[in-house]
């Protein structure tokens, strides 16, 4: 008679005989149903009372098993008849580690002989499946039982939670990393559908899942997390939505913010026609996309941090017009109506459409729904500012913003008194009457003094636009004392800061100290930022009379700009507003060169300058005038 039979049928005391059990499992040999003499001296004597525990004959273990534990025999033992000395050791241990006891938990985990269990678990997995495919009952039988698989691996994932718990989280990770090898070696082709019918084994792979990039992470090793993601995400691991979505946004962050490049996909993970990333941020988006899709599916619920995280991709990498039209999709319960206004105008900005961005904000400004909007009217008279057309209107929003802050926030009320100085600046240029100018320049260092009065920390902004007020005053000892400033609390990681300085002091007639400045920015400045610090450069050259050193600076910067024109295919994309100032910069430069041409009596030279400026813009008033 079967031993399962004979177990069913003599009502087999299985619950009073595991205690008896796990005295005798550090033998090393299976345990038997019909075993009744255990033997009172065994490698539990010698080893296992490191654990608090003593196999001696009469004496009682010191805590009872569980229930779940009592089951787990039960079920091993009805399908196989025994319980072999990994099965044994991997109850013991979950014992140990659900009572607590690491470190102990660990050292019974470490028994386990995991490269031969591993083994046989690939092949009961691979024969399993392929029965189930088959369909067939005259297979013969797995090696393992599922039971007896799940049994295994959760005591591996134990093994790898216990060291995380210690500390040793590449040890950690080594050990969860088995799991996830051992059934994609058994199952290249994922895990078949019928698969989740085991619970317990799909429990512990997706646990196993999730961990494993975590202990990377923690282990310091930011190129095994990304490996790790892909693993989990490219491979069928019969995954539910929410937990995949939850890796997927994980995956997102790690690849934004980790620092580290992520290396290419492998061939085996690009489908033919398919979008394939070319670096950490174009894959964080295609996932970070992915999500919003899920969500508006109604796959998975709204997290507002996708939005945040795509935001900040997109707004890197140059797209964001590709940003405004994910909000535009975006359903009117999920961002507030002065949310969504504000995040447009800042991506309209941005590309360079400021009327676009101004008219969002009118847009809502004008609407009598919404009282609070200090930032919308900030950003409103900042965009104001920069168009000569529009100053009147943007006097009138910074002026609101004051009164809508009423000191609330002394950085805000600092930020909206430098806006409103630039305006009040702009317009004391439009002014005809002497008096009245006088009188507009006096009110608006009277507000930028106030700006900066009111900083509690320096703001280069504030500090920038007062040094340009009093230079533009031609109050040039106070401009340079700002300009100074300016220099030390940016240290020289701002080429306005230097072109700046290097103009008021090319004002007070010290060329050689401004050119002087020129050159050190140029030595720490990247080849492409290099241009208006060379066209200061040059036009400090022609005041000092070295026309040819000037045409040979002008002719560098040329050079730069062109290569830089050919390149931006082929590298990061640059926002269209640098774009636009590139070619204007590069307009602006041919009217240079051919003026000094002029001043030679090169006229060849100068008449082929002027057809290069007239192929970017033909509606220029400084080329039609040099013509």
């Amino acid at each position: 008679m079967a031993v399962k039979d004979w177990i069913n049928k003599r009502g087999f005391h299985i619950r009073g005989r595991f205690q008896k059990m796990m005295r005798c499992i550090w033998s090393g040999q299976q345990l038997r149903v019909d075993d009744t003499n255990a033997s009172s001296e065994s490698l539990a004597t010698r080893d296992y009372s490191v654990s608090g525990y003593s196999s001696r004959a009469g004496e009682m273990v010191e805590t009872k098993a569980d229930s779940s534990n009592i089951e787990e025999a039960e079920s091993s033992l009805r399908e196989s008849g025994y319980l072999n000395y990994e099965e044994a050791r991997a109850l013991l241990g979950r014992l140990e580690y659900q009572k607590g006891n690491i470190e102990g938990a660990l050292h019974v985990f470490e028994g386990i002989d995991v490269s031969a269990v591993t083994s046989k678990m690939k092949v009961s997995l691979s024969r399993r499946c392929e029965q189930n495919r088959r369909r067939s009952e005259s297979e013969a039988a797995p090696a393992m039982s599922m039971h007896a698989i799940s049994l295994l691996l959760e005591a591996i994932f134990l093994k790898a939670k216990s060291l995380q718990h210690l500390g040793r989280f590449g040890e950690a990770a080594q050990s969860c990393k088995i799991i996830l090898e051992t059934v994609e070696s058994a199952l290249p082709d994922g895990l078949p559908d019928n698969f989740s019918t085991d619970c317990k084994l799909q429990e512990i792979l997706n646990k196993a899942v999730e961990l494993l990039p975590e202990l990377w992470k923690l282990a310091g090793d930011p190129q095994e997390a990304i490996l790790s993601y892909r693993r989990a995400l490219l491979y069928y691991w019969n995954l539910d939505t929410g937990t995949k979505a939850k890796l997927e946004k994980e995956f997102a962050v790690l690849l934004l913010y980790s620092g580290a490049e992520a290396s290419p996909l492998t061939l085996r993970a690009q489908m033919e026609g398919s979008f394939v990333p070319r670096n950490n941020v174009e894959e964080a988006i295609l996932l970070l996309l992915i999500l919003l899709r899920k969500f508006i599916l109604k796959r998975i619920g709204w997290d507002p941090s996708i939005l945040d995280h795509l935001a900040f991709a997109l707004s890197v990498s140059g797209e964001l017009r590709a940003l405004a039209h994910q909000v535009e999709e975006l359903q009117p319960e999920i961002m507030e109506r002065k949310e969504q206004y504000r995040t447009l105008a800042l991506c309209y900005y941005g590309e360079g459409e400021e009327i676009i961005a101004l008219n969002l904000l009118r847009n809502l400004l004008n609407s009598r729904d919404n009282l609070d909007c200090v930032l919308e009217l900030l950003l409103a008279s900042k965009i104001c500012g920069e168009n000569m057309i529009y100053i009147e209107e943007g006097t009138t929003w910074a002026r609101e913003a004051l009164v809508g802050l009423n000191g609330r926030c002394w950085q805000m009320v600092s930020k909206a008194n430098c806006l409103l100085g630039v305006l009040l600046s702009a317009q004391s240029r439009m002014v005809s009457s002497d008096s009245q100018r006088n009188l507009q320049q006096s009110k608006t260092i009277e507000v930028l003094e106030t700006a900066e009065k009111l900083m509690k920390e320096s703001d280069p902004y504030i500090l920038f636009h007062i040094c340009l007020e009093n230079a533009e005053q031609r109050k040039l000892d106070v401009a340079l004392h700002y300009a100074k400033q300016l220099l030390k609390l940016e240290a020289g990681s701002n080429v306005k800061g230097y072109v700046l300085l290097a103009r008021i002091l090319s004002a007070q007639k010290r060329f050689d100290d401004a050119e002087t400045v020129i050159n050190a920015a140029l030595n720490q400045t990247g080849k492409w930022d290099q241009g208006e610090l060379l066209r200061t450069k040059a036009k400090l050259q022609i005041a000092q009379g070295q026309l040819k050193n000037a045409v040979e600076t002008y002719t560098h910067l040329l050079a730069i700009l062109q290569v830089q024109h050919k390149s931006t295919g082929n590298g990061k994309k640059l926002l269209k507003t640098k774009g636009k100032w590139d070619r204007g910069l590069e307009m602006e430069t041919w009217h240079d060169l051919a003026n000094v041409y002029i001043s030679l009596s090169q006229w060849r030279d100068a008449e082929v300058c002027l057809s290069k400026s007239e192929a970017i813009s033909p509606f220029s008033a400084t080329r039609w005038y040099s013509t």
